[in-house]
């Protein structure tokens, strides 16, 4: 996890610690802001580069979408 930036780091523990590993344990953005406390735009970017780099997936559903960890 090198890679990633420090903020992309908290986002991908807070998605492991809300048990976020599978497609079946989807959570929400706002899930994860409740968990590492950063203002909703940082962590939406945060997940978009998780999502980039292959270490979180985005499900689409009815009203919003979900996101898992995958590394």
């Amino acid at each position: 996890m090198a890679e990633l930036t420090p903020l992309s780091q908290k986002v991908h523990e807070a998605l492991k610690k809300l048990g976020a590993t599978n497609p079946d344990a989807l959570r929400t953005t706002d899930d994860v802001v409740r968990v590492t406390r950063l203002p909703k735009g940082m962590t939406n970017n945060a997940l978009m580069d998780l999502i980039a780099k292959g270490y979180a997936k985005r499900v689409t559903r009815q009203k919003t979408a979900g996101y898992y960890a995958t590394k």
